[in-house]
């Protein structure tokens, strides 16, 4: 890979839980042209009012520094991670699947559900409504395998990641 070539990365900011901060964090991806490919957003320390915010963003290497680096002198910013390369990470994703249909489209929808180890949440006499978790490249291939099926909806959650071993 060329130092030119984008690259997708997936940073773990841990921010202040107050009005406002979310904005200024997307308002630095807009302000200078950087796409967000997901975004999730949870509190995660209650009494230190503490969220964390999970980007995953495409860049050069370049880019993906200058992201590192705004990040970090955002005020209401304590830690900046970069998951992709800070060491290994966990990285995971859920999607509700609507998919429609009749007779041997039920029994094929079924059939790949259970390939892709998805749940059934929601069932009608039409309709299935799969829960499936996995990273991204999984939820993908799910819902193109749906497609010819009858999908007729879906629903992301966006990434949630977190790194790997002790160390936090």
């Amino acid at each position: 890979m060329s130092n030119d070539e984008s690259r997708e990365h997936t940073f773990s900011v841990l921010v202040d839980n107050e009005s406002g901060v979310l904005h200024r964090v997307v308002g630095l991806f807009s302000g200078r042209g950087y796409n967000i490919e997901s975004l999730t957003v949870s509190e995660v320390e209650e009494e230190e009012r503490l969220s964390k915010i999970t980007i995953v963003t495409s860049g050069t290497p370049m880019i993906i520094d200058q992201i590192r680096a705004q990040l970090d002198r955002l005020v209401q910013v304590h830690n900046v991670a970069n998951l992709t390369s800070d060491g290994p990470s966990v990285q995971r994703e859920m999607a509700l699947v609507k998919v429609t249909g009749k007779g041997e489209q039920r029994v094929e929808s079924l059939r790949i559900a259970d390939i892709f180890r998805a749940h059934v949440v929601d069932s009608t006499n039409s309709s299935f409504v799969f829960e499936v978790v996995g990273q991204t490249d999984k939820l993908d291939a799910f819902i193109e395998l749906m497609k010819p099926i009858g999908l007729a909806d879906v629903s992301r959650t966006g990434v949630v990641a977190i790194a790997r071993g002790a160390e936090t």
